[in-house]
């Protein structure tokens, strides 16, 4: 590729509304779930946040955040040093934004762009349904032992 070529396919990928995004958004929407995309004020902006199961998910392409053991995750031939940097600081960013979303109370799911699949689709959004369910049981049992320690330290 010239550099003009790979200019112009690097500059036709984008960062949200992916394929692999809203695949899993509509398989959320039929399920029956509500939720936000792009949330900016958390940290991270999420790809979808369900404010009502108190989480938050992440759809990360394979390439671009260095999934681990993923066929689709291969480091370019050409510039290696630029790409792997790249792909560190992209990991170190995600984490980073996890924790400071755990650490406001959020759950994090992360779905990686190999689990939306034509053959895994179904099965990554039963998991993923699973665990904002699980997520919701949690985030209501700890709201309830708030509400006894207060009522605990007021009586």
């Amino acid at each position: 590729m010239t550099k003009a070529q790979r200019h112009y396919c690097m500059s036709q990928i984008h960062s949200s509304g992916t394929k692999p995004e809203v695949r899993l958004r509509k398989m959320l929407w039929h399920a029956g779930f509500r939720y936000r995309v792009n949330v900016s004020r958390l940290p991270g902006r999420p790809d979808i946040v369900l404010p009502k199961y108190r989480t938050t998910v992440f759809v990360n392409g394979c390439f671009w955040h260095g999934h681990q053991g993923c066929r689709m995750y291969v480091v370019p031939k050409t510039n290696v040093e630029y790409w792997e940097k790249k792909v560190a600081a992209n990991r170190e960013r995600d984490q980073q934004a996890w924790r400071r979303l755990e650490a406001l109370g959020w759950y994090v799911i992360t779905v990686w762009e190999c689990e939306l699949g034509a053959g895994k689709i179904e099965q990554t959004a039963e998991k993923v349904i699973a665990e904002i369910k699980a997520n919701r049981e949690k985030y209501l049992r700890g709201l309830e032992e708030r509400k006894k320690a207060v009522l605990e330290w007021k009586g």
